[in-house]
């Protein structure tokens, strides 16, 4: 049952960043965006297939983390987490920065679960 549930988890996690990596398609700035989703969604696949090694879920998580880092003084304190999910639209560059960092900390905390995931599998062999 444990495998089931971990298989479905990374299967929507999967779709989630997909869908991510689609509406970057509008970003003013959509590359860098793009490759970090689709790199999550790639890691996601492989994990379906319990074929995942480590450490490039790590460098992702690390980047991920890094990344939101640089965001994280321009957001927090400013923008009331509620204020994200208000419109679908972007009101502000507040917003928009707020939904990016934490879809930067979403991708760095999966691939954290992840790379526990392979290296507990990894033991266990």
């Amino acid at each position: 049952m444990k495998g089931i549930i971990w298989t479905a988890a990374n299967a929507v996690m999967l779709l989630a960043f997909v869908f991510s990596v689609a509406v970057q398609v509008n970003d003013p700035d959509p590359v860098g965006w793009m490759a970090v989703y689709g790199a999550a969604a790639v890691v996601c696949g492989f994990e379906l297939k319990r074929r995942v090694r480590p450490l490039f879920p790590a460098l992702l998580a690390a980047t991920a983390l890094t990344w939101s880092a640089t965001i994280a003084p321009r957001v927090l304190g400013k923008v009331r987490f509620s204020e994200m999910f208000a419109e679908f639209e972007m009101r502000n560059t507040g917003v928009e920065e707020s939904r990016e960092m934490y879809g930067l900390l979403i991708v760095a905390l999966w691939m954290i679960v992840i790379v526990v995931a392979a290296r507990r599998r990894g033991r266990g062999r």
